[in-house]
């Protein structure tokens, strides 16, 4: 209630109030109207508010999920969460997904500094063809991992880089060689290579990592490129407690690394320098993806997340 003293204004404070927020009138209209100045109108708002006359309420929109992103922060100390519908019926959830965070990514990829980007993620792709040009530029755009595989799947990475850049306005830097060699003695072969070895010198300049998460399984793109480890690997990975990879970094249900044979022939970044990225983007969502998801959290691989509601509360249900 207005304290008493404000009493006498109470009915002009309340005319002025309904006239600006009821009615839409501008503070010009109501002083004109009223026959006050301007700046008496605004004394008035101000006064109005403080006197608890007018008092603002946030309705939140259908498919806006502020709760679920606001507990996913506080969980599990992220910078940011983005929480959005699930797939409609019959449309590819992780192809959905993407397309839905394309409009945050507008809004958050941008900036000083490099943009890094995992390589093999349909989800990733579907969300940079969606992308409109970002609110800020970047210096380039780098793969965090090898883009070299089958060519009809590399045509896919080489395309999600490209679009990455064309809607930043960065330089797009492609890393030269597989995700996945033979043996080690390939992958330091390849690791000697001056062209490599350029584009690993620029990981440690990233402002932002825009990755998926995945499982030990490797995905359908990563299966199609050529890249994808043996069945062994993924029994050694699964024996060693692995839930899900990073730029083929794999962790446990605890986020915990897991080493493994496969580790040393990764043409890829590694877990440290990772780690150094300031703003470690993550769009990751589906049934089979919450382990992976949770154990990329809890290691605190990722810090920002885009996610559905689905998984979101899923997230937020286990331990």
């Amino acid at each position: 209630m207005p304290a008493r003293d404000a009493w006498g204004q109470v009915e002009l404070m309340t005319k002025v109030a309904r006239l600006y927020h009821e009615q839409g009138a501008t503070q010009i209209e109501i002083a004109r109207r009223l026959h006050l100045s301007q700046a008496k109108v605004s004394r008035l708002l101000s006064r109005a508010k403080a006197e608890g006359i007018i008092r603002t309420t946030v309705v939140t929109p259908p498919d806006v999920f502020v709760d679920d992103e606001d507990r996913l922060r506080d969980r599990f100390g992220l910078l940011d969460a983005v929480v959005v519908a699930p797939a409609p019926e019959g449309v590819d959830p992780a192809l959905d997904l993407g397309r839905r965070a394309a409009p945050y990514l507008e809004a958050t990829i941008g900036g000083p500094g490099a943009l890094g980007v995992s390589t093999w993620s349909a989800t990733l792709l579907a969300a940079a063809e969606a992308l409109g040009r970002t609110s800020e530029t970047c210096t380039q755009v780098v793969q965090m991992i090898g883009g070299h595989g089958d060519p009809a799947t590399q045509a896919r990475s080489t395309r999600l880089l490209t679009r990455l850049a064309e809607a930043t306005g960065g330089v797009p830097v492609s890393l030269p060689a597989p995700g996945i060699v033979s043996s080690v003695a390939a992958r330091d072969a390849l690791l000697s290579d001056a062209s490599i070895a350029r584009v690993m010198s620029t990981w440690s300049e990233l402002a932002v990592a825009l990755v998926g998460i995945g499982s030990v399984d490797p995905s359908p793109m990563l299966r199609e490129s050529g890249n994808a480890w043996e069945a062994a690997d993924s029994r050694a990975l699964s024996r060693g407690g692995a839930v899900g990879d990073i730029c083929l970094r794999f962790f446990s249900a605890n986020g915990e690394p897991v080493d493994s044979a496969l580790n040393s022939r990764v043409m890829g970044i590694d877990l440290p320098t990772f780690r150094d990225v300031p703003r470690r983007l993550a769009i990751a969502g589906g049934r089979t993806k919450v382990e992976a998801i949770g154990g990329a959290l809890r290691g605190g691989w990722v810090n920002v997340l885009v996610t559905d509601v689905d998984t979101a509360r899923a997230l937020l249900a286990g331990p």
